[in-house]
């Protein structure tokens, strides 16, 4: 370095835990987050577990926010993209054809979209999950020439201003800076604890000429609302809500970001309930190694984009394209993977059942579907509590919710029984240590 120091001494002195100088607190900005709750170096990763710098083992129960349904560093993935990469195949190709991206769209057509008797075209919208949501808004409206849109209650979609729109936590809004307009808030699957019945505050303003209400595009619904606090709605709700979407021509958008990839059991979220989306919205998972990838499914009738009319520069990162095909034809062509997924998610609910029994007076709600999985508490200060103490225990999981009250757990879907009874033994003396 220019000042004479070696670079061996300036590394040393800049290393957490062992310096005066925290080069993360003096150089990066305070929005940081996930940090603050695991204030950790992190050096490496392999299947479940995380391992500081230091050599301690962490449990992972947050699979990066739902972006590694597949686990870290996993080793068909990596196989793969080593030798894309190795034989210098192309990293960024925009929206180039190129070998990789052709192999990833025969791996989808062929299955996933055939399997399930669904039609979509795919758009690469850009690298993350808000750029897929952007991308279905604006086409929706394109399509329909209508402005408003419908979300729900408690809906999370991402933070761009289009996404915040048809968001609901207020935090998150706030920092918009500006009113976020043409979207209209309904309630989501019971919002009123089963006290009025489905759809009859939306029927009503969609019939009523008096009401006010703008025609909508679309509506805007996540199946299992996940930074809304795990609320899955119920097949019938989703049902419901398709069919009353068709009888006034407003199109249906599923944002599948974080639920789809398997993370509820079947590949997409709303298989159960035999519906099929106007739109789909696919991140996260979709990348296989946890590589940003975003796609936009829509059916083939809704494609009226004009060449050019939405486009990026990080649409078309190839070796996503290579993790996340390795992933479809290694996961994906039969059901074991949903079967277990669906057996390990039910290990982790007959816990939350137990825990809910044992402390009665507590207000413990156990919830969720699949590998997305929350133990609601009476508030979020003492969520915060258990998720600390898990964490000091070794295990990672973050807390969601409109108050941050629900203990969130959403482990890799290739975690073993053995790894997810470990962390649901910490999760208990957690809950446990802050209850008692």
């Amino acid at each position: 370095m220019a000042t004479g120091v070696s670079l061996k001494k300036y590394k040393a002195s800049h290393v957490i835990g062992r310096s005066i100088v925290n080069v993360f607190e003096t150089l990066e900005s305070e929005v940081r987050s996930y940090s603050r709750s695991w204030p950790v170096v992190f050096d490496r990763a392999v299947g479940s577990w995380l391992y500081g710098e230091d050599g301690r083992a962490y449990l992972d129960f947050f699979a990066g926010a739902g972006a590694l349904n597949y686990g870290h560093n996993n080793p068909v993935l990596k196989r793969a993209l080593l030798d894309y990469i190795e034989r210098d195949g192309i990293t960024h190709g925009l929206d180039m054809h190129t070998t990789a991206k052709r192999d990833f769209l025969e791996s989808v057509q062929e299955v996933l979209l055939r399997p399930r008797g669904l039609d979509y075209r795919l758009m690469f919208p850009g690298p993350g999950g808000v750029n897929t949501v952007e991308a279905a808004l604006k086409l929706a409206r394109k399509v329909t020439g209508r402005e408003s849109v419908i979300n729900f209650t408690n809906a999370f979609h991402g933070m761009t201003l289009g996404a915040l729109s048809v968001t609901g936590n207020s935090m998150k809004r706030g920092g918009a800076g500006i009113p976020l307009v043409h979207a209209t808030p309904m309630p989501y699957d019971n919002y009123f604890d089963g006290q009025t019945p489905d759809f009859l505050f939306f029927e009503k303003l969609l019939e009523d000429s008096g009401s006010g209400l703008n025609e909508p595009a679309a509506v805007i619904v996540e199946t299992v609302q996940g930074e809304g606090g795990i609320n899955a709605a119920r097949i019938e709700w989703l049902q419901g809500l398709s069919e009353l979407c068709k009888q006034h021509g407003i199109l249906l958008i599923v944002d599948d970001v974080q639920m789809g990839c398997g993370r509820t059991g079947p590949f997409f979220s709303f298989e159960p309930a035999g519906i099929q989306p106007d739109i789909v919205c696919l991140s996260k998972s979709i990348g296989g190694y946890g590589l940003p990838l975003a796609l936009t499914l829509f059916k083939p009738e809704l494609d009226v984009w004009e060449p050019g009319e939405h486009n990026g520069t990080f649409r078309g990162i190839n070796p996503a394209f290579v993790a996340a095909g390795a992933a479809l034809r290694e996961y994906w062509t039969d059901d074991t993977l949903e079967k277990a997924t669906l057996a390990k998610g039910e290990q982790i609910a007959r816990t939350l059942d137990d825990l809910v029994s044992e402390f009665p007076s507590a207000e413990l709600t156990a919830k969720g579907r699949g590998l997305a999985r929350g133990l609601e508490l009476a508030s979020g200060e003492l969520a915060d509590r258990v998720a600390k103490a898990a964490f000091e225990r070794g295990l990672l999981m973050e807390t969601s919710g409109p108050e941050g009250q629900v203990v969130k757990m959403m482990p890799a879907l290739t975690i073993s029984e053995d790894e997810v009874e470990q962390g649901m033994t910490i999760l208990v003396e957690a809950v446990r240590t802050v209850l008692r």
